[in-house]
């Protein structure tokens, strides 16, 4: 089953994570112009996921730009590095930024949340970068109310509107059921991240919810495990018990 098959129409421009064996079972990747949910709970895959997709966003010769509150920029080099995805290149050279935004003895607040948004969404605009990635909006919800966030992915949606490609990740507890169905329903793609018993260990299993203009995605399973010194590996979901 193709990118046609899966989408609906002609082949259209994706965005792939540079792992051909991932790649054909979401789709081919993820459409390009596009606003993607990235949620799961802690643990389960979600920054490994978007490091995967970052990879395949720098060798596509794509700008990226990572907002992240999961790492500082030496440990997110490290882990790509350890997945056998060297960006040391890319990095130096400016194709791939990396903005920390967990400032150690900084004290947020809803005031400077509202204002931090703002500028975000105004940064995210103005950059180079074709590739935006937001590892987590968790963070960001301890301290701003829902509207505040659903206004961000309402900003975001208008952005991909005018060529940019956005995926956010989030953890599923943070939120209340009300404000996750809005915030799923504005996104063009949903990809939801668990974890599954194989034998005796977990691995992580990745449920395709939707992609925007998909015929059939729903239900679209793939599991996977990732290896230091070989990245991630995907199992046939027949050996894991969802």
């Amino acid at each position: 089953m193709g990118i046609g098959d899966i989408l609906g129409g002609e082949d259209r421009d994706v965005l792939t994570t540079g792992n051909n064996e991932l790649d054909k079972k979401i789709a081919d990747g993820i459409p390009l112009g596009s606003l993607s949910l990235i949620e799961g709970e802690n643990d389960t895959g979600k920054s490994v996921l978007t490091q995967q997709i970052i990879w395949g966003a720098l060798k596509s010769s794509r700008n990226v730009d990572l907002f992240t509150t999961e790492n500082t920029t030496k440990s997110f080099l490290k882990q790509m590095e350890s997945m056998s995805l060297d960006i040391s290149d890319y990095y130096s050279w400016g194709y791939l930024r990396v903005f920390p935004l967990n400032i150690v003895g900084f004290e947020w607040s809803e005031m400077q949340m509202e204002g931090i948004l703002a500028r975000l969404i105004n940064f995210i605009r103005n950059s180079r970068a074709e590739v935006i990635v937001i590892d987590s909006l968790t963070l960001f919800s301890e301290y701003a109310e829902t509207n505040m966030i659903l206004s961000f992915f309402t900003s975001c949606k208008n952005l991909v509107d005018h060529g940019k490609t956005i995926l956010i990740t989030l953890h599923t507890y943070a939120y209340k059921e009300e404000s996750l169905v809005r915030l799923r329903s504005i996104s063009d793609a949903h990809l939801f991240m668990k974890k599954s018993l194989l034998g005796t260990k977990y691995v992580m299993v990745l449920e395709v919810q939707k992609v925007r203009g998909a015929r059939r995605t729903t239900g679209n399973l793939v599991s996977f495990e990732v290896h230091p010194g070989y990245g991630m590996k995907v199992i046939p979901m027949s050996f894991a018990k969802v």
